[in-house]
């Protein structure tokens, strides 16, 4: 039998399950005990109450919320780009085409030297309380290079691994970006696919339109992956609408929307996954979530974390971000950033504390996850839980 443990002594636990607790979306319990066996959550209830386990952890009177969900992230990346943020604070705008600067350092990178940065970040990521963690190819534009970036993602522990070979369209290819296409939508789609769960694609200007979005997520669809979409960040335009009509699991910044653009999420299994450190970053308008929220779209919260628009690994700053900015509620942009981002990625074991759910808790040194949007850029997460196992 796998060894139990039971964390005790919960001021809130904050299950994502409205049939426990309180009964609100968040599912709160308080005076709470969590018991874990093996990877996975056996028990949750009053403290008084729990069952006997092996061992027992003491929460010291702390909030426990679940392990937060980043559904989109570019780790796998070398070289830096301090001198376009210093410039872009300065007063150049962010444009599509910054990605490109990222490319060459990318491509004569190492696989140790790219696997060095993404486990950076990885415990960067672990140590704020994220358990789940999504990223993306996107930096190499070349078969070569970006089924090796997948492998070294593969090889990483990292859950969900993402192909983005239309990021956006490297300078070989500068005057036949339908070429580029091509490519993308066949060889580095044979080449990547085996490596990957989903497929991605930048729609935008200065990046890639309607026609040849539609042609490499149907390609890699055909091919076994599941899409998503970066939608309407820079300006409006198809993004969303080509992401509900392929069933995107996600459609991705969602920052510039028509009403029927918000009509079409509302009706449609795809999920807006808002990323307020981009905005924050590069100084553009934010996403309307109470917007998206009163028309009944689910809403997840996640990072964006990359070298360019979004360079932050922290979910409780979005989260704060996202609160103060975007107007959503606490309780709303906690839920986002745990189920919302499982839900982004069609996953029903992780961003709740139920039996059955893998075991990812983040403790947090305050009595409420509210504490999270109030407190913002204070380092609350005290302990993180991933898969049963301490990890910070």
């Amino acid at each position: 039998m796998p060894q139990t443990t039971a964390l005790t002594n919960i001021a809130a636990l904050v299950t994502n399950d409205p049939a426990q607790g309180d009964g609100s979306p968040l599912g709160i319990i308080e005076n709470a005990a969590l018991v874990v066996e093996g990877d996975q959550v056996a028990w949750v209830g009053p403290t008084e109450k729990a069952p006997p386990a092996d061992t027992a952890h003491d929460a010291g009177g702390r909030a426990a919320v679940p392990g937060f969900v980043d559904s989109h992230s570019h780790l796998l990346y070398a070289g830096d780009r301090t001198q376009e943020f210093n410039a872009r604070m300065s007063g150049r705008p962010y444009t599509a085409g910054g990605i490109r600067t990222t490319v060459q350092a990318t491509r004569e990178a190492s696989d140790e030297a790219l696997a060095a940065t993404l486990d950076a970040h990885l415990r960067e990521m672990y140590a704020q309380g994220t358990t789940t963690v999504e990223t993306k190819s996107g930096y190499g534009l070349s078969p070569e290079h970006e089924a090796r970036a997948l492998r070294v993602a593969a090889l990483s522990g990292v859950d969900e691994v993402t192909y983005l070979g239309a990021h956006v369209v490297p300078p070989e290819y500068a005057h036949d970006a339908d070429a580029y296409t091509a490519l993308v939508a066949g060889p580095m789609l044979r080449e990547c696919a085996p490596h990957a769960r989903w497929v991605d694609v930048f729609c935008e200007e200065g990046a890639f339109d309607e026609d040849q979005c539609r042609t490499i997520l149907t390609a890699g669809r055909e091919a076994g992956l599941i899409p998503r979409v970066h939608a309407n960040q820079l300006s409006y335009g198809p993004g969303i609408r080509l992401a509900v009509e392929l069933d995107a699991a996600s459609a991705d910044h969602c920052t510039h929307l028509t009403d029927e653009d918000v009509d079409a999420l509302a009706h449609s299994g795809t999920v807006a996954t808002l990323l307020p450190g981009c905005e924050f970053s590069t100084r553009a308008v934010y996403p309307d979530a109470r917007r998206l929220l009163d028309a009944g779209v689910t809403v997840a919260l996640s990072t964006d974390c990359n070298p360019g628009s979004s360079y932050t690994s922290s979910m409780p700053f979005c989260l704060a971000i996202a609160v103060r900015e975007m107007n959503m509620t606490p309780d709303e942009a906690l839920w986002a950033a745990t189920a919302g981002g499982a839900r982004a990625l069609r996953r029903t074991d992780v961003g709740r504390l139920t039996p059955g759910c893998r075991a990812d808790v983040a403790l947090l040194d305050a009595p409420s996850h509210v504490h999270l949007s109030y407190r913002p850029g204070v380092p609350l997460v005290s302990e993180v839980w991933r898969r049963g196992i301490r990890v910070a």
